[in-house]
């Protein structure tokens, strides 16, 4: 085993890479309680969601490991799971069973590319910036979905939002969530988010807020049965052939495509594994990726993606894959703690998303602000997909204006004939909605 993952090579061990593993795990749980607490919304079964979302991170992590040999983990990506929510299924009316498909055909489409070569075409018909923007805008989007669940933000007839009653003891609990969070972060713990959750449970438990678990029940327990969600994106393929799915299986893998391909670099670089400034074994990588992401649509959860966290990994000694695989032996020994879903409230996610939403928001600073043709799509990409909750909103009104204010400027060579595509398919999307 050391020899297949080259640990002599990348100079590690059995030691580092365990540690490397069960950092990675830590930094990241927090998906285990965030994704069935965003989904159940949906009408979902939140207890098979929770087996979902372990058994996708489990399979993806280790696709990863063993296949790429990469010390990155894969999980539920946050952004997709609330485009999957609020803007699939509870902004346009389609039945989640219909969404898991639409997350199905983008995995297999994602396949495709990987083997065909054609995600290297893909990457370079999407402007930089415009990727830029749409990771700002979903972080934007998922951080004013924690204000809002945590009743930090509520709604308003006079001024359409305003602030939520600061006094109501559960937004001070969110309050105390985002306080203790951006502490524990701020002073360097990888985990912070995921020790600001249990923090933040516990002080609810204390003062009242929360229900206390009774017993050894109230916390391990029997792996939840997957039957409400287990093949259901099967039974309901043949759901997803209209220009409305066509859009959001376009978002779908759009997010999931630039979401993993700027991880797997930004992690791979931060490990030394880049060679020559290019990625081995990216096609490997990126078919693990998209193989994960069939597979958590298979068993009932939105799309699997590669998770920038490994970072965290990283940082305390991991250099292969075998730091993946550890990784995934954790989430395979969560599934046995589905009963602590009932302390995870809404107060006690909310802060997670908020905070998740600060780290997307950090790719502002990349965009081109002072070229006003570059501003104009990228600044209607960020803001329209809080200000109309719908991510697909964002890309659709940013990828129109994108093409108009480059040919304005005189740089119509510059514009692939994939954006001109994409154009075309926005245009024909906003004629179906209205």
């Amino acid at each position: 085993m050391k020899k297949y993952f080259q640990f002599d090579e990348l100079r590690t061990n059995y030691k580092t890479e365990f540690m490397a593993g069960l950092t990675t795990f830590l930094a990241m749980a927090y998906i285990l309680f965030v994704n069935p607490s965003i989904l159940a919304e949906t009408g979902m079964d939140e207890q098979a969601v929770f087996a979902a979302t372990a058994i996708a991170a489990a399979v993806g992590s280790l696709f990863m490991g063993i296949i790429a040999k990469y010390p990155i983990a894969l999980a539920p990506g946050m952004g997709l799971n609330a485009f999957f929510a609020y803007t699939v299924v509870l902004g346009y009316g389609i039945p989640w069973e219909t969404a898991l498909a639409g997350v199905l055909a983008s995995g297999i489409i994602f396949v495709i590319f990987t083997l065909t070569g054609l995600r290297e075409i893909i990457i370079n018909a999407i402007p930089a910036n415009m990727k830029l923007a749409v990771g700002a805008g979903i972080g934007l989007f998922i951080a004013f979905i924690g204000l809002i669940n945590s009743g930090i933000v509520v709604s308003n007839e006079a001024t359409l939002v305003s602030l939520g009653d600061l006094a109501s003891p559960t937004v001070l609990l969110a309050i105390f969530g985002v306080v203790i969070s951006v502490v524990l972060l701020t002073v360097g713990l990888k985990a912070g988010i995921f020790y600001g959750m249990i923090v933040t449970a516990i002080v609810g438990m204390i003062f009242g807020l929360i229900a206390v678990p009774s017993g050894i029940s109230g916390i391990v327990s029997a792996v939840p049965s997957l039957e409400p969600t287990f093949g259901q994106a099967f039974l309901h393929f043949g759901e997803i052939f209209t220009l409305e799915m066509l859009v959001v299986i376009l978002t779908f893998l759009f997010v999931d495509f630039f979401d993993t391909a700027g991880t797997l670099v930004a992690v791979a670089r931060q490990a030394g594994l880049m060679k020559d400034d290019k990625l081995p074994r990216a096609g490997k990588a990126l078919f693990a990726d998209s193989t994960a992401t069939i597979v958590g649509a298979a068993v009932g959860t939105s799309t699997t993606t590669s998770y920038v966290e490994s970072t965290s990994g990283v940082a305390v000694g991991g250099r292969s894959g075998f730091t993946a695989v550890v990784t995934a032996g954790f989430f395979l020994l969560a599934l046995f703690f589905s009963p602590l879903l009932s302390v995870v409230t809404a107060e006690v996610t909310a802060p997670a998303l908020i905070i998740v939403g600060v780290m997307m928001a950090t790719a502002l600073k990349q965009i081109e602000w002072e070229r006003f043709e570059i501003a104009v799509p990228a600044f209607l990409t960020v803001l329209m997909m809080p200000l109309t909750y719908s991510i697909a909103t964002g890309i659709a009104i940013g990828f129109i204006f994108y093409p108009i204010t480059m040919i304005l400027k005189g740089r119509a060579k510059e514009i692939h004939p994939i954006m001109y595509g994409l154009f075309v398919v926005f245009i024909l999307y906003f004629i179906f909605l209205s």
